[in-house]
């Protein structure tokens, strides 16, 4: 089980903003083997939403409010790490997420760009493809929405 947190960019610490940008960079850059510029200022927009298990940082997403991102609502940056996803903590993540656009921007309608070998995982999650296949980053991704 993990202890989900929804934070305010400024809000928080040092030490959790490190472990998020840890994780990123060990799933996204070294585990991926895809070289992209991860710190992109969108961060300060951002509301983070980081899953705890043990005050360690083991799952994290970061949401949008319309028009910071996408035209909707956005999610990004889903990560679990590669240790714990065996528990499915995606999930909850994601669920976290969904709720966070809800109650902080009171909207339902949510876009993402999605890698594609996990269209299925947010299919689950009520996520459909919108539009065609894309590189972004040397990875095949595809967008997607939920309404």
């Amino acid at each position: 089980m993990i202890d989900i947190k929804v934070k305010k960019f400024i809000e928080l610490t040092t030490q959790e903003l490190y472990d998020i940008l840890q994780l990123r960079s060990e799933v996204f850059v070294v585990e991926q083997n895809c070289v992209y510029q991860d710190i992109d200022g969108k961060d300060q927009k951002a509301l983070h939403v980081v899953g705890f298990k043990n005050n360690t940082v083991v799952a994290y997403t970061r949401v949008f409010k319309p028009g910071d991102y996408f035209q909707y609502a956005s999610i990004g940056r889903v990560v679990v790490s590669e240790c714990e996803r065996q528990h499915k903590y995606g999930y909850d993540i994601m669920n976290v997420s969904v709720d966070a656009i809800k109650t902080y921007y009171k909207e339902t309608k949510i876009k993402i760009s999605a890698q594609m070998y996990l269209k299925r995982f947010y299919n689950n999650l009520e996520f459909f493809e919108v539009g065609e296949e894309y590189l972004e980053d040397g990875i095949p991704h595809i967008g997607m929405l939920r309404s």
